[in-house]
């Protein structure tokens, strides 16, 4: 009986080992993927340590991203408006100390102001 003391503790040992491994393997998939969605959406990677470290907040987060607009879409809107991004003009305003845009085929022109 003494035998088998050693024994159990050498499985446990390696079976705790080997539980911790996965674990810590699959907090990284989560992490680096959560990573990738904020990232694409707009938002910043980081929040996807807050998705992996506190259990409501992936719930949380997810129905947020599903029904909030993104900030990607946001910048596509104002895009497509022509107002550029954050209520900036398309053209930079010309005059001294503003560079220019470069011209030629290849370059996208800009109305006369």
């Amino acid at each position: 009986m003494d035998n088998s003391q050693p024994q159990l503790t050498a499985i446990l040992t390696t079976y705790f080992i080997v539980v911790g491994v996965i674990a810590l393997v699959s907090i990284a998939i989560k992490l680096f993927v959560w990573w990738k969605i904020f990232s694409k959406a707009g938002y910043s990677g980081a929040l996807s340590l807050l998705v992996a470290f506190v259990p409501l907040a992936e719930i949380v987060l997810l129905f947020y991203l599903a029904l909030a607009e993104w900030p990607v879409l946001q910048e596509l809107a104002a895009l497509r408006r022509g107002s550029g991004f954050g209520g900036y003009p398309q053209q930079p305003p010309a005059g001294p100390g503003y560079p220019q845009p470069p011209v030629g085929p290849g370059y996208p022109s800009y109305p006369q102001q």
